[in-house]
């Protein structure tokens, strides 16, 4: 199974990977790890601050790339289950962006299908973002900033 959600509201991953997982009384007893990623706007980068990020994206093809992307990871690990959910709109410094949670037998598919969907979602989503900085607004490219 596969949730994907692209959301513009504030969300708790803790709380979603909660009601997650107890809405799905079928994995009950199918997964012995859960390998989680919850990536968060911080208040730096590229050397200056940063006071809020704006994300933007073309729904249609941003939902189709998030469940291709989870899919193929279903494709190459055993996988019981995997929750995606990305924010878009304003964020401010400490805000969740991104939550990944993949439910597998064992650890290392677990850990492989996560590492493998967030390393998707930062290079080659499709995302345009935007930061404020002291300076003013700049685009963020994913070769300006880290991988």
């Amino acid at each position: 199974m596969v949730k994907i959600r692209l959301t513009d509201r504030a969300f708790d991953p803790w709380q979603e990977i909660a009601r997650h997982q107890s809405g799905q009384p079928a994995l009950a007893g199918k997964f012995g790890a859960t390998a989680v990623f919850v990536g968060t706007l911080r208040d730096f980068n590229q050397g200056d601050a940063v006071q809020a990020m704006t994300l933007e994206h073309y729904a249609p093809m941003t939902q189709k790339y998030l469940e291709r992307v989870a899919q193929e990871a279903q494709g190459r690990w055993p996988v019981e289950d995997v929750l995606l959910i990305h924010r878009y709109g304003e964020l401010r410094p400490n805000d969740p962006i991104v939550c990944v949670a993949v439910w597998a037998a064992h650890r290392d598919s677990a850990f492989d299908a996560c590492r493998y969907l967030i390393d998707e979602l930062k290079t080659r989503a499709p995302f345009w973002k935007q930061e404020l900085t002291p300076q003013g607004r700049r685009w963020v490219t994913p070769e300006a900033g880290e991988p």
